[in-house]
């Protein structure tokens, strides 16, 4: 299993899979429509059954679903969010860093802190998004060439509504068997903490960046896809350096 535990190798994945993988697992990536490694496709899954009814005013979520470049990078596209900023959930404030998150042993997720305007977007359908488009929920520790703790599927709750109507969605999906295996998308508890400049609005800003064309590029295609009525054209950016 390849794992990424610096920027160095997103920088430099497809030498690593050539060594590893061979012409063979470069003429598999034509059978994942761009993917680089064999995942469940976007879809657009059923709304969901528990919805939740938010006062006004801008709320935030928290998801983990690998690589925050990706995962942020859809959601700065949703109209509604008006900021999507990645970092760092689960651990200690004194470990949220990427050096030290790239160990696997911080407890932390890469993460996107959502803000939304309830009005034009509820919880419930920003977790909509992110089950259909933004990852693959069923795997463990996981997502297309990055493994580890640190690249897990979770939703980072703020109060007992977000973490009922998580649950809820999880449950269904489920039911449904809206995928081929089960959820692993784990519901979990801690504080959100950004992560360094150079990593924020990064898929926008290096749209040709072979991780990003490979890994990111089909999440983006795949909400404009399912989801063109939720779609902005132009990315709500983070841009200065966000606060600690």
């Amino acid at each position: 299993m390849l794992k990424r535990s610096s920027a160095s190798f997103r920088a430099f994945w497809p030498i690593a899979l050539l060594a590893t993988a061979g012409l063979g697992m470069l003429a598999a990536l034509a059978g994942f429509g761009g993917r680089a490694f064999a995942e469940e496709p976007g879809r657009r899954l059923p709304d969901a059954a528990v919805t939740l009814k938010e006062k006004s005013g801008l709320r935030t979520a928290v998801f983990a679903g690998g690589c925050f470049w990706g995962v942020q990078g859809v959601f700065q596209h949703v109209r509604g969010v008006t900021e999507a900023l990645s970092g760092y959930a689960g651990g200690s404030r004194d470990t949220a860093s990427y050096q030290a998150v790239g160990s696997g042993r911080t407890g932390h997720a890469e993460a996107v802190r959502i803000t939304y305007d309830p009005s034009l977007i509820r919880y419930d359908e920003l977790l909509t998004i992110f089950f259909s488009v933004a990852l693959d929920p069923t795997q463990v520790n996981r997502q297309g060439p990055d493994s580890g703790t640190q690249y897990r599927s979770a939703i980072f709750v703020s109060d007992a509504e977000q973490a009922r109507v998580a649950r809820a969605y999880v449950a269904q999906l489920n039911v449904a068997q809206a995928y081929a295996k089960p959820i692993a998308t784990k519901v979990e508890c801690g504080a959100f903490y950004p992560a360094e400049a150079y990593h924020q609005d990064f898929m926008a800003r290096n749209p040709r960046h072979s991780y990003i064309v490979a890994n990111d590029a089909p999440k983006l295609r795949d909400l404009q896809r399912y989801f063109p009525e939720r779609t902005n054209a132009e990315p709500i950016l983070v841009g200065a350096q966000p606060p600690a």
